[in-house]
């Protein structure tokens, strides 16, 4: 940081740490415990495509990667594209395997960003749900990574409404996971992510 960016008040953006992923499992364990949230074995990497031989043997590196898993009974990886024309890749392992998930997921990020495509990287996410209530509705959630803040968010969307988030939910899962992962305090950065794959 130079010295004119230290008079205006201009901080450093933070840099990636994808090592932060690996904090999820223990992070879901307090989710369990005191919000009784339970991972859905469902998580997925945004990007934003680029065309070009470099990229697409890149994604077909991560496709082959994880679904060398399917031998063995895995469930091979879905890419699809939503509106705003980024692409997901969505990963899946039984509930219970949420170090095998979040594993997948740094996966992803690592041969992106170590092929030189950190640039294109956005989130991942990682999806939560409540037990059924006496409607056997379940309320979802996920866990939202920043890859360019190296921080986490919940996102938490109500089911039945269009485009509404349970916010207050949101306050009480952050407060929840303050000592589990670097939470993300700038809330006008917690972007919605309707619709998501993973969610």
């Amino acid at each position: 940081m130079g010295f004119l960016d230290m008079i205006l008040g201009r901080r450093k953006p933070a840099r990636p740490d994808l090592d932060q992923l690996f904090a999820i499992p223990s992070a879901a364990v307090t989710l369990q415990a005191a919000a009784g949230l339970t991972p859905t074995g469902r998580g997925s990497v945004c990007f934003a495509s680029v065309e070009g031989g470099a990229f697409t043997r890149v994604r077909q590196e991560v496709r082959e990667l994880l679904d060398a898993d399917t031998a063995t009974g895995g469930i091979p990886v879905e890419f699809s594209q939503d509106s705003y024309g980024y692409t997901w890749l969505l990963a899946r392992h039984p509930p219970e395997d949420i170090g095998g998930l979040v594993n997948d997921l740094h996966a992803v990020n690592t041969s992106l960003q170590d092929a030189g495509f950190g640039p294109q990287l956005l989130c991942s996410i990682t999806g939560f749900t409540t037990a059924p209530d006496d409607r056997g509705q379940q309320r979802p959630l996920a866990l939202v990574y920043l890859y360019k803040r190296g921080t986490f968010y919940p996102f938490a969307p109500v089911p039945g409404q269009s485009e509404r988030r349970d916010n207050g939910l949101e306050l009480q899962i952050r407060a929840l996971l303050e000592n589990d992962l670097r939470v993300e305090k700038d809330l006008t950065r917690w972007f919605p992510v309707w619709g998501a794959p993973g969610l």
